[in-house]
């Protein structure tokens, strides 16, 4: 098989489970639900939750909106965070032509459901312009959004009582980044590092030292007032 997801479920909570007891703090992975039809997706939800994992995943546009409406009904209901994944968004997306912003594929993410949502990085590997990133990225975190053009808003946006949605910024990031994402994209957003972590010279658990210390800093100096674009 592509993918053996038992093992893989049970290998992944195993480790959770170690660094948590390791550590005292919560640990998660996004244990991929995305499956061929809504009952497989559904069974793996299931087998995540009773494993006691804190998350799953979704691929929100491969799955399809009804199943990521029905997965994130089942999450909520559950106790279970739902990351999103926005695989196959860049043959939608960035077709000038005839195709879809991700600024409206990320408000339909909102209405369908879900935690937090990949929405660029403005630098590293995924960037996008930086104005225009930060107007999708409020119009999925924020309650009430005005009209500015300037950041492709063109009409005030009113959630009203609908949840948010946190971003994620993810892809080709590090350390060196920090200052930048940290100013970017503020507190309310989750800075996810793969290579940023892994490709440390002195291996993984460095590197999430060195991610984890450098967020702090950048956290503690903008508190204090100095510049982080500087």
């Amino acid at each position: 098989p592509f993918m053996r997801w038992r093992d893989r479920f049970l290998f992944v909570a195993e480790a959770l489970f170690k660094s948590q007891a390791e550590t005292g703090e919560i640990k998660g992975h996004y244990l991929n639900a995305t499956a061929g039809t809504c009952e497989e997706m559904m069974k793996r939800a299931v087998f995540a939750r009773e494993l006691g994992v804190p998350i799953v995943m979704h691929d929100y546009l491969t799955g399809g909106f009804t199943a990521n409406t029905s997965l994130a009904f089942y999450c909520r209901d559950n106790g279970l965070l739902l990351h999103i994944h926005r695989a196959m968004h860049a043959v939608i997306d960035r077709q000038r032509n005839h195709g879809m912003h991700f600024r409206v594929l990320a408000k339909a993410l909102r209405m369908s459901g879900g935690d937090h949502i990949h929405a660029g990085t403005v630098v590293g590997k995924l960037e996008g312009e930086r104005e225009v990133t930060l107007g999708f990225v409020d119009l999925l975190r924020d309650d009430y959004i005005e009209k500015d053009r300037s950041r492709g808003i063109y009409f005030t946006q009113d959630w009203v009582s609908m949840p948010g949605v946190l971003p994620v910024a993810s892809g080709g990031i590090h350390v060196w980044h920090m200052p930048a994402l940290t100013e970017i994209f503020g507190d309310d957003s989750v800075l996810q590092f793969g290579g940023g972590t892994l490709g440390h010279p002195w291996g993984n658990a460095p590197g999430a030292v060195a991610n984890r210390v450098a967020l702090e800093a950048c956290v503690q100096a903008r508190n204090e007032g100095r510049d982080l674009a500087r």
